[in-house]
C-alpha cells in the first residue's frame, strides 16, 4: 500500500531494542519519526543512527518520539548498537524495531522492488499527534539523511499546524513566515499583532508568531 500525506499511519505491534511497542499507544500524544534502514551493520545507517542519538534532546524539545526500523532480528540489532555507540561516540537512546518478516516494512511500503524483495529503503515518516502522516521522504541507499533538515521540517509542521501561516524556502526557526491566502487583509492585524509586510497582494509576511 502507498502511504499518502494525511493518511492515518498504520498501527502495528513490534519487538524493539526497548521492548514490545504498540505503535499508536507508544506515540501517545507525541509527534513521531519512523525511519527505516536497509540492513544492520551497514555503514551509512551506522552514521545515521548515531546522528539521531546525538539529537535526542532536540527531538525531546519538540515532543517528538523517534523509532528506527531495520529488517533484521533483535539479536543483530543489539550487536549493531554496540558498533554504533563505539564508532559514533554516542549511546543509542531510542528503540530500533526488529522486522525480520518485513511486516512493518510492507505495511509502510518500505520495500524497494527494483533492488530486492528484501530491501527496506531509506524512508522517513513524520507523524502528528493525531496519528496522521505529515511528511514522507525517501532517500537512495547511498545518500545519508540530513536530520537537521528533518528537525527544520518538524518546526515548520508544528508551527503551521497552529497558525494560519506557511514557511518560505529555506526557512529556519525564528525567521519571518508567510500569511496564508485564507487570511483576509482586514483580519491580519488581529491575527498577527507583531505586524506584517505586504510584498505583493498574494505574498504577505509576518514575524514568526509563536516565539
Amino acid at each position: 500500500m502507498s502511504i499518502r500525506l494525511g493518511d492515518i499511519a498504520p498501527d502495528f505491534t513490534a519487538e524493539t531494542t526497548e521492548g514490545t511497542i504498540k505503535f499508536h499507544d507508544w506515540l501517545g500524544s507525541s509527534w513521531g519519526v519512523l525511519f527505516s534502514h536497509p540492513a544492520d551493520f551497514t555503514p551509512v545507517c551506522t552514521t545515521e543512527l548515531g546522528a539521531v542519538a546525538k539529537l535526542r534532546s532536540e527531538f525531546d524539545k519538540r515532543n517528538v518520539k523517534v523509532v528506527a526500523l531495520s529488517a533484521d532480528p533483535l539479536e543483530s540489532h543489539n550487536k549493531w548498537i554496540g558498533d554504533i555507540n563505539e564508532t559514533q561516540n554516542t549511546v543509542v537512546n531510542y528503540p530500533l524495531i526488529a522486522d525480520p518478516q518485513f511486516k512493518v516494512a510492507n505495511l509502510y511500503d518500505m520495500i524497494h522492488p527494483e533492488v530486492s524483495d528484501k530491501f527496506t529503503v531509506r524512508s522517513v515518516f513524520v507523524i502528528g499527534p493525531d496519528k496522521k502522516v505529515k511528511l514522507t521522504i525517501t532517500y537512495p541507499a547511498a545518500t545519508g539523511r540530513n536530520f537537521d533538515e528533518i528537525l527544520r521540517v518538524i518546526d515548520s509542521l508544528q508551527l503551521t499546524a497552529g497558525y494560519s501561516v506557511a514557511t518560505p524556502a529555506n526557512w529556519k526557526q525564528g525567521e519571518d513566515v508567510i500569511i496564508t491566502a485564507a487570511v483576509k487583509d482586514e483580519d491580519i492585524a488581529a491575527k498577527f499583532p507583531k505586524g506584517h509586510t505586504r510584498v505583493k497582494p498574494y505574498l504577505r509576511t509576518t514575524p514568526q508568531p509563536n516565539i
